[in-house]
């Protein structure tokens, strides 16, 4: 009959020392934050950029827990469909078909354990495609799988 008490003694002082340790079953529920407020943040919304050039997309990427990825994507937007997260407008060409719009899309996986990471990537903007309005989407995902989308409107001249 001791032998059962023993063991459920121990049985409980296991459960409640392992029931302590919330610390590694923390969950990360807030999405990470993109950030283009500083000075030399590339593009912002109503940025124009020129066919033919090269451009250097600058951006600040946070996370109280660790990053992920993060993916760009430019595409036209003749037809004036809208996914910008930006307060104010830009004024609009009119509506179009496009012949050679430019579609670019280019994900990028962060290194292991960063909390901070500062963007810095060169795109190459074709001289042969439509001008017009265009839309620069930045998502940014965690390593839990929150992501933070940010959409633009740019001109491309």
């Amino acid at each position: 009959m001791k032998t059962p008490k023993i063991f459920l003694a121990l049985l409980v002082t296991g459960f409640v020392f392992t029931a302590c340790d919330s610390d590694k079953n923390e969950i990360d529920t807030e999405y990470p934050v993109i950030d283009i407020s500083a000075a030399n943040a590339f593009p912002i919304q109503c940025s124009t950029l020129s066919r033919g050039q090269k451009i250097t997309f600058r951006a600040k990427f946070t996370d109280n827990s660790q990053l992920g990825s993060y993916s760009l994507d430019i595409h036209h937007n003749f037809d004036h469909h809208t996914h910008s997260t930006e307060v104010m407008d830009c004024t609009a060409d009119p509506v179009k078909k496009p012949v050679k719009p430019m579609l670019y899309i280019n994900s990028v996986t962060i290194p292991s354990g960063q909390k901070t990471f500062e963007a810095v990537q060169e795109i190459s903007i074709p001289a042969d495609i439509d001008s017009g309005d265009y839309h620069f989407m930045i998502r940014l995902t965690d390593k839990e799988g929150w992501q933070t989308i940010k959409g633009l409107s740019i001109k491309i001249l």
